[in-house]
């Protein structure tokens, strides 16, 4: 009998045991597609991760703006956080000038900036900011193509520490805006008309007829409060953006030139990203420069043009301007810079007359 409750007594609690054993729920089988499927979805950090902060003058109202924080989510998505962009408007990070020259000692800044100041550092690319140079998006995709312009952007990297991510990024005509009409370049005549100091700028606005002043843009707008400066020669949608309609009444129609932007970053930071986030960044800029230059010379110029005369202010279009002798007073600017040659062979390059 004793025997007989020693083996019932064992049995229980081997029962207990694999009952305590046994799973609470039933669990899905791993099969190789969900397998696969976890995988895919599984994102890895990047081992290093790398910033750009890249700096602009223009409000953070204005359609650039927009488009270089577009930019910098199509990067970070593509790399998937390794490499991203911090947009400062407003000339946040400093002045641009001084922001080169961060980007020439190898520093983590990128700069929104022009051929006219990239001119101080290979003379011969300035021609792309004066007067009456290039007309539309179309012809300066063309100048992406050409070996000349290929080797100024060589030139700079390797020589400056510049490296030139795109220069699609095309603002749009720039025009006069004063408190006087425009008609003819006599009109300009005593006008102090605020620009950058580069020499380029500086000569082609002599050249039309005014006195340059530089002043940086921040400034521009208690420049003419001041009576510092009688007006700007600007972008309709930059104009519009920085309500300078608040203290100016004229815009004129000039359109002197097709400002051309380039986004620039260090030569020597850019060669020490990983070689597909170099080719990341260079593809999404593009991108986002044509996309935006598309957008800015058609629709945000014309809702630009609209809130200005919707503000007072009045505009002189092309029929009430003596175009003829604005584009044969800008003419002197390439003579005084010595780049009447260097345009013509871009232009010979560009089957351009």
């Amino acid at each position: 009998m004793k025997k007989l409750i020693s083996i019932l007594m064992v049995l229980a609690m081997a029962l207990s045991l694999v009952a305590c054993a046994a799973p609470a729920a039933e669990e899905a089988p791993v099969t190789e597609e969900t397998s696969v499927a976890e995988t895919e979805n599984a994102e890895e950090e990047p081992a290093e991760k790398y910033v750009l902060k890249f700096n602009h003058v223009l409000t953070d109202k204005d359609p650039y703006h927009e488009a270089y924080l577009k930019w910098a989510d199509a990067v970070a998505e593509r790399t998937n956080g390794g490499l991203t962009i911090e947009v400062f408007h407003s000339g946040q990070l400093g002045v641009e000038e001084d922001i080169i020259e961060q980007i020439r000692a190898g520093a983590n800044v990128g700069q929104n900036t022009d051929s006219a100041r990239l001119g101080n550092y290979v003379p011969d690319i300035a021609v792309m900011n004066a007067p009456y140079f290039v007309e539309s998006v179309e012809e300066v995709q063309q100048l992406a193509e050409l070996d000349t312009v290929k080797g100024w952007m060589d030139q700079l990297g390797q020589e400056s520490g510049i490296k030139v991510l795109s220069f699609m990024w095309i603002q749009g005509f720039r025009h006069m805006v004063t408190n006087k009409p425009i008609y003819s370049p006599e009109d300009l005549a005593g006008q102090l008309i605020r620009t950058p100091g580069a020499p380029i700028w500086q000569e082609s606005i002599r050249a039309l007829g005014a006195e340059p002043v530089a002043l940086n843009f921040s400034e521009l707008y208690t420049g003419v409060q001041t009576k510092v400066v009688d007006g700007v020669e600007n972008v309709y949608t930059s104009t519009y953006s920085s309500k300078l309609y608040e203290v100016l009444s004229y815009l004129s129609e000039t359109g002197h030139i097709l400002l051309i932007n380039f986004a620039v970053c260090s030569q020597e930071w850019f060669d020490n990203l990983p070689e597909e986030y170099q080719v990341i960044l260079e593809e999404e800029c593009m991108k986002a420069g044509l996309e935006c230059s598309l957008k800015l010379m058609n629709e945000d110029a014309a809702a630009a043009k609209q809130g200005l005369l919707d503000a007072g202010m009045t505009i002189l279009e092309p029929e009430d301007i003596d175009m003829d002798a604005f584009r044969a007073a800008g003419e002197k600017a390439y003579e005084v810079l010595g780049l009447t040659e260097v345009r013509d062979a871009v232009w010979a390059e560009m089957g351009k007359k």
